[in-house]
C-alpha cells in the first residue's frame, strides 16, 4: 500500500484564518493530538524576531517526546542581497531547534520583479543559498515553491529552475504551492506530472481553496505522484482556506487505497474534526464531507427506507469508518420508515403497521407546514411521540406566566422580569415565583426553574448552551412568525428541542417546557439506565 505523508499547517496557515487565533498552549495541545494520530509533520509556526508566541512554542516543543510527528517550523529564503549568515530570519530558523524547517521562495516572476524588487538570477541563488544554510544545522529541509502554478503558467522554465535550485541546495521534498488557490485540477495534474517526471526530489502538493478545488487539486496531484500533502484540519486558512485534511485523508484512504494514517487511526477523524474546532472556538462545518453532523444525515422518506435495507445504496462509505455515525431526520419529508426507525429505540417491539405511527408522521407534517423543523430537535420529537402514544410524564401545569420588560431611563441597561404560576402534581395550591433576567427568555427560564426547583432539584444539573431564533417569514414584518431553537445539557448529554409562534417570548416558552421535561424525564431515566449499566 502506497504511503503519502501528511503534512498539517493547521498551527501556522491555519492561524492566518479570519477569526482563528491559537495560544502557545493551544498550539501544543493540537500538535500533541495531531502526534497521537499519526500525523507525519506538524508546523508549529514561524519562529522569528516579532513572533515571540511562535519562539516559545518552539522552547516549548523540545520538551515534549514526539511519538510520531516531526515539529517543523516555518520561515522565508534569506532577502535579497545579504548572505544567509547575515539573515536573522534565517538564524532564528536554526535556533527553533525544530527538526524539520520549511521554507518557501518566490517561483513566480511576477513576485521576483514587483514584490521582491530583485532579480530572476539573485532569486534562484537565495532559494540555493538559503537551503543549504539550513541543510548545514542538521534540519531536515522541505522547500514550499510559492504560487508555483501561477509561476509555471507565466514562464514554466523560470519556475523549473527555482526547484532545481532547492534541489541542488539539498532540499528533502519540494512542495508545489497552489498560493492563490485559483487552479484547475487537469493543469495541476499535468504540471505535477512534468515535475515528477523531471525531478529525483520528493514531491508535496500546497493548496488553497479560492476555487473550491484544494480538495481535488490535492488528490490529483497525489494520483500523479506527489508522496506529501500539506494542508489544514477542517480547511482553516487565509482568504478561504486550504485544502482541509479531513476531508483529503478519507479520500486517500477509502477512495484511492493509500495510507496517510497508521491503521485504526482514519476512525478518530471525525472526534478531531470536532475537537480542533472546539480549541478555536469555532462553529462546526455541519455539512463537511465526512466528519460533519449531515454528512451520513437522510431525511427524503424513500431515501430513509432504501438506507435502512441497503445502506450503500444512499452512502458512499460506513460512516464508522471516519468515526461517524448515521442520522435519520424527521421532517415533512419523512415516510413510515423514517418514523419507525426513530421510534425504535423508545419502543423496540413497536410493529410497522401501528395506527399510532402514521398519527405521529401526519403531525409532524402538520406542524412543520407550520414552521417546526425536529431535525435539531430530536428532543421535542421524542416528547411529541411520547404524547401520542399516550406515555409522557406532565411534570407541571401552566396557569400562567408574565414578562415585563423595561427601561428607567437613555443610557442605562434594559431590565426583564417574569412571574411563572404553576400547578405542580400532588398540591392543592399553585406554585408563584418571579425572577430577574438579562433578556425575557432568561428571566422566563429563571422563573420556571425556581418554581420547579424543589420538587425536582435535579432541574439544577442542566444548562441551556444554545438559543437561536429564525423568522421565518420575514415579508411579515415584525409580525411574522419565529422557530426558536434550544440546545440543552446535562452530565454530558444534549439534546434539543423547538417552539413555533408569532410572539418569540410564547415561542421560546414551548422549547423551554419542552427542554425541562425532556431533561427530568428521558434524559434523567437514560442517565440513570447508563449509570446501572456500568
Amino acid at each position: 500500500m502506497r504511503k503519502v505523508y501528511i503534512y498539517d499547517t493547521t498551527l501556522r496557515d491555519g492561524c492566518q484564518a479570519e477569526g482563528i487565533s491559537f495560544s502557545v498552549d493551544d498550539k501544543l495541545r493540537i500538535a500533541q493530538r495531531l502526534d497521537a494520530m499519526g500525523f507525519d509533520y506538524i508546523e508549529g509556526g514561524w519562529p522569528n524576531e516579532t513572533n515571540p508566541r511562535d519562539r516559545e512554542v518552539f522552547e516549548r516543543a523540545r520538551d515534549i517526546d514526539w511519538q510520531h510527528a516531526k515539529f517543523a517550523a516555518f520561515g522565508s529564503t534569506r532577502r535579497p542581497g545579504i548572505a544567509p549568515d547575515d539573515d536573522d530570519q534565517l538564524r532564528f530558523l536554526v535556533e527553533s531547534g525544530a527538526p524539520v524547517i520549511t521554507i518557501f521562495g518566490k517561483s513566480w516572476d511576477l513576485h521576483v520583479t514587483d514584490v521582491l524588487r530583485t532579480s530572476l538570477d539573485e532569486n534562484i541563488q537565495m532559494i540555493e543559498d538559503s537551503v543549504a544554510f539550513l541543510k548545514e544545522s542538521g534540519a531536515e529541509v522541505l522547500f514550499d515553491a510559492e504560487h508555483f502554478f501561477d509561476g509555471y503558467r507565466a514562464d514554466a522554465e523560470f519556475a523549473m529552475e527555482c526547484l532545481r535550485a532547492a534541489q541542488r541546495g539539498g532540499a528533502e521534498c519540494l512542495v508545489l504551492c497552489d498560493t492563490n488557490g485559483g487552479s484547475m485540477p487537469l493543469f495541476v495534474r499535468d504540471v505535477v506530472a512534468e515535475v515528477v517526471d523531471t525531478l529525483d526530489v520528493p514531491i508535496g502538493i500546497h493548496c488553497h481553496n479560492d476555487a473550491g478545488m484544494a480538495v481535488a487539486n490535492t488528490q490529483i496531484a497525489v494520483e500523479m505522484g506527489a508522496s506529501q500533502v500539506q494542508g489544514t484540519i477542517n480547511g482553516y486558512g487565509e482568504r478561504t482556506g486550504n485544502a482541509n485534511l479531513c476531508t483529503v485523508i478519507p479520500n486517500l484512504e477509502l477512495k484511492a487505497g493509500m495510507r496517510a494514517l497508521p491503521e485504526g487511526m482514519l476512525a478518530e477523524i471525525t472526534e478531531l474534526s470536532r475537537w480542533v474546532d472546539e480549541v478555536a472556538l469555532v462553529d462546526r462545518d455541519q455539512r463537511a464531507p465526512y466528519v460533519g453532523d449531515a454528512a451520513f444525515a437522510h431525511k427524503g422518506g424513500m431515501h430513509v427506507n432504501a438506507v435502512l435495507k441497503t445502506p450503500t445504496s444512499f452512502e458512499h462509505v460506513e460512516p464508522q469508518a471516519v468515526g461517524n455515525e448515521r442520522r435519520i431526520l424527521v421532517s415533512d419529508y419523512s415516510g413510515g420508515s423514517t418514523i419507525l426507525h426513530k421510534l425504535q429505540h423508545i419502543y423496540p417491539d413497536i410493529d410497522r403497521k401501528d395506527e399510532r405511527l402514521r398519527e405521529v408522521l401526519n403531525e409532524v407534517k402538520r406542524r412543520e407546514h407550520q414552521g417546526y423543523q425536529y431535525e435539531a430537535a430530536e428532543a421535542s420529537f421524542e416528547l411529541l411521540a411520547r404524547r401520542i402514544f399516550g406515555d409522557a410524564e406532565e411534570l407541571f401545569e401552566l396557569q400562567g406566566f408574565r414578562v415585563i420588560l423595561g427601561k428607567h431611563r437613555e443610557g442605562e441597561m434594559p431590565f426583564a422580569e417574569a412571574t411563572v404560576q404553576l400547578k405542580l402534581p400532588g398540591s392543592d395550591s399553585a406554585v408563584h415565583t418571579a425572577a430577574m433576567g438579562d433578556g425575557p427568555v432568561n428571566a422566563l427560564d429563571r422563573a420556571l426553574r425556581k418554581a420547579l426547583q424543589d420538587k425536582y432539584p435535579e432541574i439544577g444539573r442542566m444548562h441551556l448552551v444554545d438559543y437561536k431564533v429564525r423568522v421565518l417569514d420575514a415579508t411579515e414584518g415584525t409580525s411574522g412568525a419565529v422557530r426558536v431553537l434550544i440546545q440543552t445539557r446535562n452530565n454530558g448529554q444534549t439534546w434539543g428541542t423547538v417552539g413555533v409562534h408569532e410572539n418569540i417570548i410564547e415561542a421560546s416558552w414551548q422549547a423551554l417546557t419542552d427542554s425541562i421535561i425532556y431533561g427530568l424525564t428521558v434524559a434523567e431515566q437514560r442517565d440513570e439506565g447508563s449509570d446501572a449499566g456500568e
